[in-house]
């Protein structure tokens, strides 16, 4: 559903505003997460994990197309 580049700017924008909270169970270093959302068609969804587990992600071609189409800069 979202770019690589999109995806990248939500789970680091996630990871600040986790890191903001100061919760003492969260780890020193990068916080672990899935973040699965649900787009408005069954075959419409994401799954974004932190950037530190995915060093390379797989690029969808379709996603990336959309991505430029909607003005969303790469």
């Amino acid at each position: 559903m979202f770019s690589v580049a999109q995806k990248r700017e939500i789970a680091d924008v996630l990871q600040k505003h986790l890191r903001s909270l100061g919760h003492p169970e969260l780890p020193d270093d990068e916080v672990s997460f899935d973040l699965h959302i649900e787009g408005k068609e069954s075959w419409s969804w994401a799954d974004i994990r932190n950037n530190g587990e995915v060093p390379n992600p797989n690029v969808n071609p379709f996603n990336e197309m959309q991505s430029n189409r909607t003005g969303y800069p790469e």
